[in-house]
């Protein structure tokens, strides 16, 4: 913040705050200390005031709040520049001498956080550098680690895919085996540590509408094996032959996709996220798809990641986790 804001911080601040003590001051000089029967001389539907003081409770209470300002005020950030008196630390470990993420001493919200996460980090560091030591297989077999990767899912993850890790509209069912990417533990890591971005292309300007309802027709009929609605005008043989020339350098000539592309598998249920009927298949053939699944490397750091791999590892491998444990 620059100066003139600083000052024009401080100056508005502290102005309305002597503002009004004067204003508190000035009219009780002026009333009365006896009570009284006599009125304001005014009447509001009837109902009319007596020319009474205030209340000694109400006018303490007063002074109190502008009291309690002027010591906030001097004691944490709130006049512009001013960094507050207190705390006043240096560092979040004396010990280790290490300073602030800005280089910037006093309090602020965010040194708040930072103390807090150091001593997050020096109880439960111990236990999650333990879990990042062993391989994830073995994590997921784990109850404490479960327990933990579940919380940490729960809070970071399942804002997309569900509580139950079951998914939602355009968000992938992670309990099942259709993976976009791969469900080996390293690749399910690799996952949220680094995100995924997939897109699938629109085609409608490239095969036009009837090549959009034609290759929607082979996909249901000749890849996830269901029947056309009885009114759809489309050839699945002719989308054979369009899948073949399109869609096949990224969902292979099977259908069965690509996992370093993050082309999904058709020929599963799984693989139709934004919907797998004949009108929803048009949809996505005809504009094309985009998701992403940010990465968590940055927010969560290796360790963690390691547990919530081991935990959405667990979701389709052997035993899960308590359902209590994930919500």
């Amino acid at each position: 913040m620059t100066t003139f804001w600083s000052l024009y911080v401080t100056v508005l601040s502290l102005g309305t705050i002597f503002a009004l003590t004067w204003l508190l001051l000035s009219t009780r000089k002026g009333q009365r200390n006896e009570q009284t029967d006599e009125t304001v001389g005014h009447s509001f539907d009837g109902i009319e005031e007596y020319d009474n003081p205030l209340p000694k409770w109400w006018f303490m209470l007063f002074v109190g709040t502008i009291i309690f300002a002027l010591g906030y005020l001097a004691l944490y950030p709130g006049l512009g520049n001013w960094k507050g008196l207190l705390p006043g630390y240096n560092y979040l470990d004396n010990e280790k001498q290490t300073a602030f993420a800005n280089g910037q001493t006093g309090w602020t919200g965010v040194h708040e956080w930072e103390k807090e996460m150091a001593k997050s980090d020096a109880k439960f560091g111990p236990i999650f550098a333990k879990f990042a030591s062993m391989p994830i297989e073995e994590v997921a077999k784990d109850p404490q680690a479960l327990k933990m990767g579940g919380r940490l899912f729960a809070s970071n993850c399942s804002v997309c895919h569900g509580s139950d890790a079951k998914g939602a509209y355009g968000f992938p069912n992670l309990t099942d085996a259709d993976w976009r990417w791969g469900g080996e533990p390293e690749v399910i890591k690799t996952s949220i540590m680094g995100g995924r971005h997939a897109v699938m292309p629109a085609w409608a300007e490239v095969i036009g509408e009837q090549g959009v309802a034609d290759v929607a027709a082979f996909v249901v009929t000749n890849l996830d094996g269901r029947k056309l609605p009885e009114d759809a005008k489309a050839d699945p043989v002719a989308g054979q032959k369009l899948f073949a020339a399109n869609c096949v350098a990224c969902h292979g000539p099977q259908g069965k996709g690509t996992p370093a592309m993050g082309a999904p598998d058709l020929t599963h249920p799984g693989a139709f996220i934004y919907g797998s009927s004949f009108a929803q298949l048009q949809q996505t053939i005809r504009y094309g798809r985009q998701g992403q699944m940010p990465a968590q490397e940055q927010m969560q750091g290796n360790d963690k990641v390691h547990l919530l791999a081991a935990y959405v590892y667990s979701l389709s491998h052997g035993e899960k986790a308590p359902a209590e444990d994930a919500q």
